[in-house]
């Protein structure tokens, strides 16, 4: 890539359009982000048409720039309202919310957003320097490989959300049965659609998470609508100290690095490195019981995952010409307009594009650092709202997003059908988190498996050929068993110390 990609890096940040731009497209990103139901693949795919009149490198800023924010903006409303404005967000929820119930907005929003800026500086510096070599991992994946990360997903139910390890796993299950709906792509069976065109394609994901999160909190909070409300003072404003950063470094470093790994992996996303940023954080607390309750680490974990993320899933697609994520994919479209070919070769004929679009994503996050810090103090006061002023808009906002998506009523029932679902399960002690994890992971579970049998000729000894895929179950297997052994190993070192006390 050689010094010509530097000079034009450079730049990008003395051109006061490019600069403008990137200023637009984040604070724009912000903003749609944190709306419940509109994420930033929707504001890249609304905005696309614009950026089509622009040069190349100014235009792939700016959907660059509505990406990284995007995914940075959907952690404010989960935090304050427990309504992530986006998927990547909702782990970002379990202990965000719980943090702005005690008075502590400001602070989560203030880890938020520096874990969000390191993990995605940290995931721009290693692709600017290792990109190509990262490229060809991911591009060793197969079906096999899909499947086995999958199980490994799904070896967290357990431990994701609280110590109810059989709750989990209930729910985790009713999420993957949620994933069934639909027409399956490999046999063409009608499943569970019950004749309703709108669920040919399966039941959408945005619904299903507003309904389990900002529609199940609405309904509690009208139930405590004549209790008296512990009044948010101005304390809830304060932002994260010094110990507290110190104090979640560790998370946020090593959720990067888990985040940067699973945007490269093509089709991916930030939404499952949030999840796994999460159970991540909590496997590696020295406090996993205050998880879910309002750990700081809860937030840090996540963001750090779901942003580090988008910059590694823009490897995959500039690379490979395989979107990492569904932004990316409308990024892609918007490189193939301009006349651009993604694919290895863009490695070798335009430098100086890449080193534009990284240095442009560097930016982008130094940006929302300025504009998340300043504007927690302000996003913090929602949560000074009167509950009769603030949850009825919420509601409209929950229409609005679940119904914005595919213009379809059928999402809004959808929607209504997971509030009344979570609230029914709250009720009785499940977590929304293990569903949410088996609806993410469903699909890929299915099609994986589908593809790896066929390639295999239905011999499941096949997998003991891919020494990628091996890796993960072993890492899956270890998951599951880990906890357990753990708790064991405990129990016998205190056994042995009380016997040692009572010796004479």
């Amino acid at each position: 890539m050689g010094l010509p990609g530097f000079e034009y890096a450079a730049a990008v940040f003395t051109d006061p359009t490019v600069i403008s731009l990137i200023v637009v497209g984040t604070f724009v990103g912000v903003v749609v982000g944190a709306l419940p139901g509109l994420s930033s693949s929707m504001a890249v795919a609304l905005l696309l048409p614009f950026s089509l009149y622009l040069d190349p490198i100014p235009s792939i800023a700016f959907l660059s720039a509505l990406y990284c924010a995007g995914t940075f903006g959907g952690s404010i409303t989960a935090i304050l309202i427990n309504a992530p404005g986006a998927p990547p967000a909702a782990a970002t929820a379990f202990d965000g919310y719980p943090m702005a119930q005690k008075g502590q907005a400001g602070r989560a929003l203030g880890t938020a957003t520096i874990a969000s800026v390191t993990g995605g500086t940290i995931s721009v510096l290693v692709l600017l320097f290792a990109a190509p070599l990262l490229a060809r991992v991911a591009y060793s994946f197969g079906p096999a490989e899909y499947f086995a990360l999958a199980v490994l997903g799904l070896s967290m139910l357990a431990t994701i959300s609280g110590d109810a390890r059989l709750k989990n796993l209930i729910g985790g299950c009713l999420g993957l049965l949620i994933a069934t709906v639909g027409i399956d792509l490999t046999t063409g069976v009608e499943r569970f659609t019950f004749g309703v065109a709108e669920l040919f394609d399966g039941i959408h994901f945005i619904p299903v998470l507003i309904g389990l999160f900002a529609v199940t909190e609405l309904l509690t909070q009208a139930q405590h609508l004549g209790r008296k409300r512990n009044i948010v003072m101005l304390s809830a404003m304060k932002l994260p100290t010094l110990a507290d950063i110190r104090g979640v470094m560790g998370t946020i470093l090593r959720s990067s690095g888990i985040g940067t790994f699973i945007g490269i992996l093509p089709a991916e996303g930030s939404t499952m490195a949030a999840m796994i940023g999460y159970n991540e954080a909590k496997r590696w607390s020295r406090t996993p019981e205050e998880f879910g309750h309002g750990a700081i680490e809860g937030v840090a974990g996540p963001e750090a995952a779901n942003n580090a993320a988008t910059g590694g899933a823009m490897v995959p697609t500039l690379a490979l010409g395989i979107p990492g994520s569904a932004t990316a994919a409308v990024i892609l479209g918007g490189l193939q307009v301009q006349g651009l070919r993604p694919g290895p070769y863009l490695f070798q004929e335009q430098p100086a594009l890449l080193y534009g679009i990284f240095f442009a994503m560097l930016l982008a996050n130094l940006l929302f650092l300025v504009i998340g810090l300043i504007g927690a103090k302000v996003f913090s006061r929602l949560s000074l709202v009167p509950p009769a002023l603030l949850w009825p808009s919420v509601l409209v906002l929950c229409f609005v997003g679940a119904y914005g998506l595919e213009q379809s009523m059928v999402d809004v029932w959808v929607m209504v059908t997971a509030g009344l679902l979570g609230l029914g399960l709250k009720r009785y002690g499940f977590s929304a988190a293990p569903i949410v994890m088996g609806l993410v992971l469903g699909g890929l579970v299915e099609t994986s498996l589908a593809q790896s049998m066929i390639i295999f000729d239905q011999q499941w000894a096949g997998f003991l050929g891919r020494p990628i895929a091996l890796v993960f179950f072993v890492l899956a297997l270890g998951s599951i068993l880990g906890s357990p052994a753990l708790k064991l190993l405990r129990a016998v070192g205190a056994r042995g110390a009380a016997q040692s006390k009572k010796r004479p």
